[in-house]
C-alpha cells in the first residue's frame, strides 16, 4: 500500500469518526428529552405508588410547612403535601395534553389530506376557515369557548382541541398538494388504484414525519395552555391537583411559602423542555433535507 493510499484511508477514518461524533452530539438533546419524557410517563402511570400522601387530604395542623424530610416539597395552605400533588398533576396534565393533541391530529390531518387531495370548493372553505381561526391566538379562542360552556378540565380539553386542529390541517393540506403532483402518484392512478388506498398508502406516510414533529411540540404548548387556563381558574377546579391551579393557589404565599409555586412551575418547565428537545431531535432525524452528506 502506497503512502497516498495510507493517507487517504487515514483521512477517511478521521472523517467517519468526526461524522459519528457530530451525529451523537445532534442526537444528545433528543436523548435527554426522551429520558425526561419516560420519567414523566413513569411518574404519571405509577402516581398512586410514588405519591407519599393523598393529594387532596387536608391537614390544617401542618399548613404552609417548609420542605423537610416528611414533606420534601412542603405543604400548601390547607396542609396538603405538595410533592403528592405535583406527582398527580403530572398524570392530569400529560393525559389532558395527549388528548388535545390526539383529537387535533385526527381532525386536522383527516380534513387537510382529504381537502388537499380533492380540492375544489371544500378547499376554499377550509382555507377560509383556517384563516379566520388563525386571526385569534389559541388561548383567546379557548377563553371564549370556556366562557360559554363553563370551566373544568373536560371543557379545557374541548376548547383547546377546537383550535388545535388548524395547524395540522394547514401542514397536511400543503404536503398533500405537493405530493399528489409527484410522478409516482400519477403512475399509481394510471394503474387503477382507488383514491382511498392512494391516500392511506402513499400520501399519509409522507405526511407522518412533519406531523410527528409538530405533534411533539404541540404537547408542550398544550401543557402551557392547560396550566395558563388553570392559573386563571378556568381549567381544573379544586381540589384537583393540576399544575396551573397549584400556581394560582400559591400566588398569595410567595413570601412565606415560596415552594407552593416553585415546584409546580419547575414541573411545567421540565415537561415543556423535554417535549421541545424531542421535537427538535425528531425534526433533524426525520427531515431528510436537514441531513448533511459527507463526501470522502
Amino acid at each position: 500500500m502506497s503512502g497516498n493510499e495510507i493517507a487517504y484511508h487515514f483521512r477517511r477514518e478521521v472523517t467517519l469518526l468526526e461524522s459519528s461524533r457530530q451525529r451523537l452530539l445532534k442526537q444528545a438533546p433528543m436523548t435527554i428529552g426522551l429520558l425526561l419524557i419516560f420519567g414523566l410517563v413513569f411518574v404519571a402511570v405509577f402516581a398512586p405508588l410514588l405519591s407519599p400522601y393523598n393529594p387532596i387530604e387536608v391537614d390544617l395542623h401542618h399548613n404552609v410547612v417548609a420542605p423537610y424530610w416528611r414533606h420534601p416539597f412542603g405543604t400548601d395552605n390547607l396542609g396538603r403535601d405538595v410533592l403528592s400533588r405535583v406527582i398527580y398533576g403530572t398524570r392530569i396534565d400529560l393525559a389532558a395534553s395527549i388528548f388535545i393533541v390526539g383529537i387535533s391530529v385526527i381532525v386536522g390531518v383527516s380534513l387537510g389530506t382529504f381537502v388537499g387531495y380533492y380540492g375544489g370548493v371544500l378547499d376554499k372553505i377550509l382555507v377560509g376557515t383556517m384563516d379566520a381561526f388563525l386571526a385569534f391566538p389559541d388561548i383567546i379562542l379557548a377563553l371564549v369557548i370556556i366562557g360559554a360552556i363553563g370551566p373544568g378540565m373536560f371543557n379545557t380539553v374541548l376548547a383547546l382541541s377546537f383550535s388545535g386542529w388548524i395547524r395540522y390541517a394547514r401542514v397536511s393540506r400543503g404536503l398533500t398538494l405537493s405530493i399528489k403532483e409527484k410522478d409516482f402518484i400519477e403512475m399509481t392512478k394510471a394503474a387503477g388504484v382507488g383514491d382511498f388506498y392512494l391516500i392511506t398508502h402513499h400520501i399519509l406516510p409522507n405526511v407522518i414525519a412533519p406531523i410527528s414533529t409538530l405533534a411533539t411540540l404541540h404537547i408542550g404548548h398544550a401543557i402551557l395552555s392547560i396550566a395558563g387556563l388553570g392559573f386563571l381558574g378556568l381549567g381544573a377546579q379544586p381540589p384537583m391537583p393540576e399544575w396551573g391551579a397549584m400556581l394560582y393557589e400559591g400566588r398569595v404565599f410567595l413570601r412565606e411559602g415560596w415552594w407552593l409555586s416553585t415546584f409546580p412551575g419547575l414541573a411545567i418547565m421540565v415537561t415543556v423542555l423535554a417535549f421541545n428537545l424531542l421535537s427538535d431531535g425528531l425534526r433533524d432525524f426525520l427531515d431528510p433535507r436537514l441531513k448533511r452528506v459527507i463526501v470522502t
